[in-house]
């Protein structure tokens, strides 16, 4: 047994990252953003809702649960391939949208905390997008650069074997 192996014993072990489940959070802010919506458009109180907003949630938690990010899902008003339909997205992000401003004034930290982590998704988007096309300018280079280089032997090949040719 080495020292290596003497220190790596003493040292804490390496904890590999723990994915959180995002689903219950979302769910319960999509919950409250509805509520919101609703008691101010469609006049109800407590935790009603009217059955238009209820059947779209209804949905929406159905579509949810069934998200092909799993539990390390984005939030759904960022999501590039949203589970619902044309039609309920509309309807879904016109509600979030919506309700927005009123969310900030009757659950604040919950509406900051969701801001902040549409910009954490921003950010990885605008991160990937960058990555991508640094990529394929990299990728695009190399295709003028083999370009050029053939461009370039087959004249100077040439030139040489004319070069030959005139010297003789």
């Amino acid at each position: 047994m080495g020292i290596l192996d003497k220190i790596k014993s003493i040292l804490p072990k390496r904890k590999e990252p723990e994915l959180k489940n995002n689903i219950p959070k979302e769910k319960e802010n999509i919950r409250k953003t509805f509520g919101v919506y609703c008691h101010k458009n469609h006049g109800t109180e407590g935790d009603k809702l009217c059955p238009k907003c209820t059947a779209l949630l209804t949905t929406i938690f159905i579509k949810i649960g069934r998200c092909p990010y799993g539990i390390g899902k984005p939030i759904c008003d960022k999501c590039e391939t949203p589970c619902f339909g044309e039609d309920t997205t509309k309807e879904f992000r016109n509600i979030m949208s919506s309700s927005s401003k009123k969310m900030l004034l009757s659950h604040p930290m919950m509406t900051i905390k969701h801001k902040l982590q549409g910009l954490g998704v921003d950010y990885a988007k605008q991160e990937r997008d960058k990555k991508s096309t640094d990529k394929q300018k990299e990728a695009e280079q190399k295709v003028k650069n083999k370009l050029t280089n053939a461009m370039k032997s087959p004249k100077s090949s040439k030139s040489k074997s004319k070069s030959k040719r005139k010297k003789k």
